[in-house]
Order: structure tokens, then sequence, then C-alpha cells
């Protein structure tokens, strides 16, 4: 099979699967980046268990593998008696992974923030709350939008966690695996076909996070 037979025949699954991604990638990586805030304000805390807490939380979800993890969350985890739609066993994987490396993005841009401006916010009476929702998450997320717009690039590359799955539809991967499953002739097209919606979608969204950037970055 060529280009143009697995066009004809699974065009209009590469859009649904096109769309799956993408729409996996969105509510993925939305919580993420809550949920990478709530992390990095844990571990900026002048509280020490929740210091401790948020630190362990990036340790450990960075350094699992994503698979491994989909397997305790999708299969472990009902023998638990909690049972979780296969799709947002997935979402709860990936999140889980990107908010870690989301917390390491935004510890990142906090470091860069300079100390005179926190003291500054204290000298007037700001609260800690007050300090972080006013003068160091403002210029944190200004200051990570490049290495937020590879997380993003990433979290999407991650949602191929779903071809472990059965899911319907399936996303750019899992689709792969069905055509090789049932065209045995199609050879290494559908996967040349998924690389490049996958590096396309990925270059536009460089291009975008590099305007973004340019448009916020704090200059020093």
């Amino acid at each position: 099979m060529g280009f143009a037979e697995v066009f004809e025949e699974y065009g209009a699954n590469y859009a649904k699967a096109i769309f799956e991604t993408l729409s996996m990638t969105a509510i993925c990586f939305a919580l993420a980046m809550v949920l990478s805030i709530l992390i990095t304000v844990m571990r900026v805390s002048p509280i020490k268990p929740l210091r401790v807490v948020g630190d362990l939380y990036v340790q450990v979800f960075r350094n699992i593998p994503g698979v491994a993890l989909l397997i305790v969350v999708a299969y472990a985890l009902p023998n638990l008696k909690v049972v979780l739609p296969w799709k947002t066993c997935v979402e709860v994987t990936v999140v889980l992974l990107a908010s870690a490396f989301g917390s390491e993005n935004f510890m990142t841009g906090i470091n860069a923030i300079g100390v005179g401006q926190i003291e500054a916010a204290r000298s007037i009476g700001l609260t800690f709350g007050q300090t972080m929702s006013k003068v160091v998450i403002p210029q944190a997320l200004r200051s990570a939008v490049l290495p937020m717009t590879n997380l993003l690039i990433a979290t999407m590359l991650t949602t191929a966690l779903g071809s472990q799955v059965p899911l319907n539809p399936q996303e750019l991967t899992g689709l792969v695996s069905y055509i090789t499953t049932r065209s045995t002739g199609a050879g290494i097209i559908p996967f040349v076909i998924s690389a490049l919606c996958y590096a396309g979608t990925a270059f536009l969204l460089g291009i975008v996070g590099n305007r973004i950037d340019k448009k916020v970055r704090v200059l020093r």
C-alpha cells in the first residue's frame, strides 16, 4: 500500500486520531499547568511538610517511566476498586508526568526572579499568598513560556501511551497499530504519516511558543 491507498482507506481514521490526540493534549496540558503551579507553590512554601510533599511528588513522577505508571493506573488500581475509563487512565498518567516536569520549569522561572522583588513585597506587608499571586507566579509564567512550550509538545507525544490501552477513537500511535494489524501490506507508511502529523504539529507549536515568548518575556 502507498500513501494514496492508506489515505483513501484510513483518511477518516487519521482525522479522528488527530482530533483525539489534540483534544487529549489540550486537556492534559491544562490540568498539568494547574497542578504544576500548585506543586510549585508547595515547594516554596514556608511550611516544611508542604515543601517535602511537593519535592517528593516531583521526584517520584519525574522518574517513573510513562508505561509503568499507566500500568499502575489502568491495571493495578482496579484491584483497589478504583476503575477508570481507559481514556481517563491515559489522561491521569500524562497529567502526573507533565505536572512534575512543569513544576521544575516553574521553579526555574522563580529562581530567575530577583530576591529584592520578594523582599520588597514582604516589606509592604504582602502575605505569602499575595506575594506568590501578584509578584512571583506572573513573572515565573512569563519566564517559562519556552520551557512550557516544550512541555506542551512533550505532553502531545506522551499521549501516545494511549496505544497501550483500547481507546476509541485511537490516537495517532494507536491508529498505526490498528492499521498494521488490519492491513499487512501497509508497511511503514502508517508510521510515516503519524510521525509527520506529530512533527508538523510540534513545529507549529514551537513557532507559536517562540512568538509568545518574544512578547511576554521578562527583559533583564
